[in-house]
């Protein structure tokens, strides 16, 4: 008796591995759609860490010397990713006018805002960081080697869209 269990057991085991699966859904470019990437409350300080230490990576490899976390900065990329939400656009103004520069002295940082990069996606912050790093103008405010700190954060909509702001300050 237990010995067909286990054969039938076996059986149904190897039959439900040759099941078919469902292929992943494509877009238009012919590359599958991407999944729905949601950031919990109680992941925020590891998508951050996570972020700084890739940066850091990066900026070593290239020489330059390691940011740190500013909670200024940080305060400032959140508001700013909530504003462009609001505003349902990624740009670098604020919906009152304000400038990376106006929104960093706001937030009470002490230092020079040197620069800032943005965007609009459903991606995970690296999948983020690594569209940054393939344009040369934010690639040049992440490896700035006159930074020393870093902001960072997001603001994700209901439908799973994010909306990234990094800060670099000096």
């Amino acid at each position: 008796m237990f010995r067909s269990v286990v054969v039938v057991l076996f059986i149904s085991a190897i039959l439900s591995a040759c099941a078919p699966t469902s292929p992943p859904q494509m877009g238009p470019d012919g590359l599958p759609l991407p999944k729905i990437y949601r950031i919990s409350n109680s992941s925020k300080g590891k998508i951050q860490f996570r972020m700084l230490d890739s940066v850091n990576t990066l900026r070593q490899a290239a020489g330059a010397s390691p940011v740190q976390l500013n909670a200024a900065l940080n305060a400032a990329a959140a508001t700013h990713s909530r504003d462009m939400a609001n505003q349902n656009r990624a740009w670098h103004f604020g919906s009152d006018g304000s400038s990376p520069i106006d929104r960093v002295a706001r937030s009470g940082y002490s230092g020079q805002a040197l620069g800032e990069t943005i965007s609009e996606t459903y991606e995970t912050e690296l999948q983020t960081l690594a569209a940054w790093m393939e344009q040369s103008d934010t690639r040049a405010v992440i490896l700035d080697p006159n930074a020393h700190n870093l902001g960072f954060s997001w603001y994700q909509e209901d439908n799973g869209k994010i909306w990234w702001t990094l800060i670099t300050g000096g």
